[in-house]
This record gives C-alpha cells, sequence and structure tokens, in this order.
C-alpha cells in the first residue's frame, strides 16, 4: 500500500543528514571510551573538537530542515529545496571536517557561512512566499 506523499524532496536531506549525524556522533562517543572521559572534555583539545563537531551540527541543521519543510509545504520548487539541500549537507561536512581538524581550517567558515546563508534563504523565500 502506498501512502499519498506531501513531501518528496525534503526528506532526502533529513535522511542524508541523518546518516552524516551517526559518524558524527560516534567519532565523539567512541573517543569518550577510548580516553575514559565520560562526562565534560577532560581538557582534551581533541574531545572538545568532537564534541563541538557533533554538538554545532545538531545546533544548527534542525532548524535548516525545518524550513526546508516548510518550504516544500509552500510549494517550492525542486531546484530551490535540492540547492539550498546540497548546500546544507556540503556546508555541514566542510565545517566537521574543519572544525574536528580532519581537513584544513579554512573549510570552517566557508561550512558555517553556507549553513547560514541557507538558513537566511529559506527563512526569506517562505516570508516572501507565505505573504
Amino acid at each position: 500500500m502506498q501512502l499519498p506523499t506531501i513531501l518528496s524532496i525534503t526528506p532526502i536531506y533529513i535522511a542524508l543528514l541523518g546518516l552524516l549525524f551517526i559518524p558524527f556522533t560516534l567519532r565523539a562517543g567512541l573517543y569518550r571510551v577510548k580516553t575514559n572521559i565520560f562526562i565534560g572534555t577532560g581538557d582534551d583539545p581533541e574531545m572538545l573538537r568532537r564534541i563541538r563537531g557533533q554538538g554545532n551540527f545538531v545546533e544548527t541543521v534542525p532548524m535548516a530542515l525545518l524550513l526546508f519543510v516548510a518550504m516544500e509545504l509552500l510549494g517550492a520548487k525542486d531546484l530551490w529545496l535540492h540547492a539550498l539541500g546540497i548546500a546544507l549537507v556540503l556546508g555541514r561536512i566542510c565545517h566537521y571536517l574543519a572544525i574536528t581538524e580532519l581537513g584544513p581550517k579554512v573549510l570552517r567558515p566557508i561550512g558555517m557561512s553556507t549553513t547560514m546563508i541557507t538558513i537566511l534563504v529559506s527563512s526569506l523565500w517562505i516570508l516572501i512566499n507565505a505573504l
């Protein structure tokens, strides 16, 4: 039995970002086990980087995805949703790689800027199209 689908694009990005969340979280959790740091950072700079990499993801992604859902419900074209979704996924990867020092530091402002621009554009699109 096939259920009617209201959202067709946003779930793709919810799933992709959900898949990214797993290794981001596991890297912090497994490092906790390895180092016996069960609460806080234990003054370990690597633990702090891993916590912030995962934490920043948790702080920004839900708002962006909520905005995508609203956009799609308001009738946003697939191109808008895919462009913003791809930008968000790439931005989150860039930011994580830089903040955890798995990639060059220049990726951090690129990733954060991309995320904030995605949230800004989505918010403005909603205001323009909902009024």
